[in-house]
């Protein structure tokens, strides 16, 4: 059960592309999940926060911390494991599972939509939604729209690069872009337009880290099942590189794409030009497993070696503390109140600038 931990101790951050100091956050409360729990996806609607895992999916009161309700099969989903939680523009919560399909939630009654229904895969990692309310569906078998009444599914032979789409998000203009292991695709509607590492998406492998053979984020065995093992460090524990492999993808306010890759850092593109960022240039870590804005504009990213934030000028890390141990955040979501949600093993945790007199 999750349960409310002890305020954290205050953390300094660190900033390295300007001479003026960066501002300061820190870790203000931290809410355990389970110890063996992947926290995989966090996601704020209105005074709720919810919180997808690898043993259920979490609804928690933000303003007490006191949990709302839990679903897992007891509560009539198909599997406990949860990739993905979204709010749609109607206010309906859906969640992504690990081959149980996508979950439709409301109030108490869940419905679950699977391949019989026309889904292209039971495995859903991501969500997101046009104008009109229509949901675009990342599976690990192309991609799913529903207009609420049917699927249409769309494949690498429609255009898409690859099959396992990890990253969902609509654009301004309605255009929807998908982040997959071979790179990324984009569809307005009539035509697909794809980029790769040759187009400047991801930073090169300057440290010449070994190539992982994982997919799907585990492995694929006998029988096209998958096998989730979370975690992007070979056999020996030592850090590897994969090439076009995308985790994470936002549309910011502005309409730029930032790109979150495995090894490559997170990579930036204007609409015309590819510029990417490492760690040499601030970011906490090269795998990028999660990226949000808050409302003034500031980009946060979840990386394998903690939470870095970027105002255009500046990279912050937020350090390890009591509660927080750092490692991998695999999930952000932001607050209006500019409060930042990291999800990770084991737990969530809440970050707040420190005002500074």
């Amino acid at each position: 059960m999750l349960r409310a931990a002890a305020v954290c101790g205050m953390m300094t951050a660190m900033g390295c592309t300007t001479r003026s100091a960066p501002p300061t956050f820190a870790v203000v409360e931290s809410f355990e999940t389970g110890a063996s729990a992947f926290v995989r996806a966090v996601s704020v609607d209105g005074p709720s926060l919810w919180v997808a895992t690898s043993e259920g999916v979490l609804k928690i009161d933000r303003a007490t911390g006191a949990m709302v309700n839990t679903y897992t099969t007891r509560e009539g989903l198909m599997v406990d494991y949860a990739f993905a939680v979204s709010t749609d523009r109607r206010g309906t919560t859906w969640f992504g599972t690990n081959s149980g399909g996508l979950a439709r939630v409301d109030g108490d009654r869940v419905t679950t939509f699977h391949v019989k229904d026309g889904l292209a895969d039971p495995w859903v990692y991501h969500m997101d939604y046009q104008r009109d309310g229509t949901m675009w569906i990342g599976t690990w078998n192309g991609v799913s729209r529903f207009d609420g009444v049917r699927f249409t599914n769309y494949r690498v032979e429609d255009g898409l690069i690859n099959r396992w789409v990890y990253a969902v998000a609509v654009d301004r203009d309605d255009s929807v872009w998908f982040g997959t292991e071979g790179g990324v695709s984009r569809f307005d509607g009539r035509a697909w337009t794809s980029w790769t590492h040759a187009d400047g998406l991801g930073a090169p492998n300057a440290a010449r880290l070994s190539p992982s053979t994982n997919t799907g984020f585990g492995t694929l065995t006998a029988g096209n099942r998958h096998r989730h093992d979370l975690t992007s460090l070979d056999p020996e524990g030592r850090e590897t590189y994969n090439e076009n492999y995308v985790f994470s993808l936002l549309s910011d306010a502005r309409g730029v794409k930032w790109v979150g890759t495995w090894g490559g850092g997170v990579a930036r593109f204007n609409g015309k030009t590819w510029t990417n960022f490492t760690t040499k240039d601030g970011l906490a870590g090269n795998v990028v497993y999660a990226i949000a804005q808050d409302p003034t504009g500031r980009l946060w990213f979840g990386t394998n070696h903690g939470l870095s934030t970027y105002d255009g000028r500046a990279w912050t890390t937020v350090l390890p503390s009591q509660r927080y141990t750092g490692g991998d955040i695999y999930a952000v979501a932001v607050d209006p109140d500019r409060s930042v949600w990291m999800g990770y093993k084991g737990g969530v945790a809440r970050v707040r600038p420190l005002d500074r007199r």
